[in-house]
């Protein structure tokens, strides 16, 4: 069973229509990138704006299923695009091996940050304090809505059409990088931040996406990372409060900012970085002993 679940499919990079082999090819995946980040974007961007200007603001479970049919759309955008522009079904997001994908991500994702915070509380960095139960609505939908929304557009279009420009090793090096520095328009965020990012997040997700050939462990991963550090743990995620958690994590008065992340949370800190970075290269050395990265598509 676990062979099954984690049997790797190769990637799709993507070799018909607009990404047909030829002139300028890399500069066509490339515009073809740009235009797929654009194209999602607006189908869901605008659509969230006048959703939430007609629905109640005040009711949490209205506002997760709004955080649940932004993630439809940006899924329904990618699917139709990718049929248009690559005369091809969108394989990295076949239907069959989303539950037990997303089931091992969601695994993964928890037991990575209960290992950070299990790290920085027996350190002394942080006090956990348990306040029981509390309406996960809120961290739910944000989390959810994040883990699918940014591993379509970071994974699903950036690492995969840079990928098929120039290589895997670029376009891993440059969808971190651009994953890291999207993150700098949060709050409290900081150049170390970003660079926490990049490496623990940009290269451990799309690793996942590259053992398996799909997108769905890293959207596993993503989303339970959220929800564990936004409803489990009541810590920042990314320089943002999620609202109601099961327990707040408070910061020791006078830590270094490397220890505990400061204002932009657990993620900046030195044991997040660690933690996920090590699962990250782990899972790339894994990927490569399969040959996950050689592609045997023209």
């Amino acid at each position: 069973m676990a062979i099954q679940i984690l049997a790797r499919a190769p990637i799709v990079l993507g070799g018909r229509r607009v990404l047909k082999p030829g002139r300028l090819r890399w500069l066509r995946a490339v515009a073809w990138m740009v235009s797929l980040v654009f194209l999602i974007a607006l189908s869901f961007g605008p659509a969230m704006e006048g959703i939430r200007t007609l629905l109640p603001k005040d009711d949490p479970r209205i506002g997760f299923a709004v955080n649940v049919t932004g993630a439809l759309i940006a899924l329904v955008a990618y699917v139709l695009l990718v049929r248009v522009g690559e005369d091809r079904p969108p394989d990295e997001l076949a239907p069959t091996t989303a539950p037990s994908h997303l089931l091992v991500g969601v695994a993964i994702g928890t037991a990575m940050f209960a290992c950070v915070m299990a790290v920085m509380a027996a350190a002394g960095f942080y006090r956990i304090d348990w306040h029981g139960l509390a309406p996960a609505w809120r961290p739910g939908g944000l989390a959810l809505q994040a883990g699918v929304i940014e591993e379509i557009l970071v994974r699903g279009v950036i690492l995969r059409l840079l990928w098929r420009a120039f290589g895997p090793v670029a376009a891993f090096a440059l969808s971190a990088l651009i994953f890291g520095a999207a993150h700098l328009a949060n709050p409290n965020a900081t150049i170390v931040a970003a660079l926490c990012i990049a490496l623990e997040a940009g290269v451990m997700l799309g690793a996942f996406y590259a053992l398996t050939g799909r997108l769905w462990m890293s959207i596993g991963v993503h989303a339970a990372w959220n929800f564990a550090q936004g409803y489990l743990f009541g810590a920042a995620v990314s320089g943002i409060k999620a609202g109601p958690a099961l327990a707040q994590s408070i910061a020791r008065p006078g830590a270094p900012a490397w220890a505990t992340g400061g204002a932009f949370g657990p993620e900046a800190s030195l044991p997040a970085l660690v933690v996920c970075t090590s699962v990250g290269v782990a899972t790339l050395w894994i990927a490569h002993q399969q040959g996950c990265f050689t592609s045997n598509e023209a």
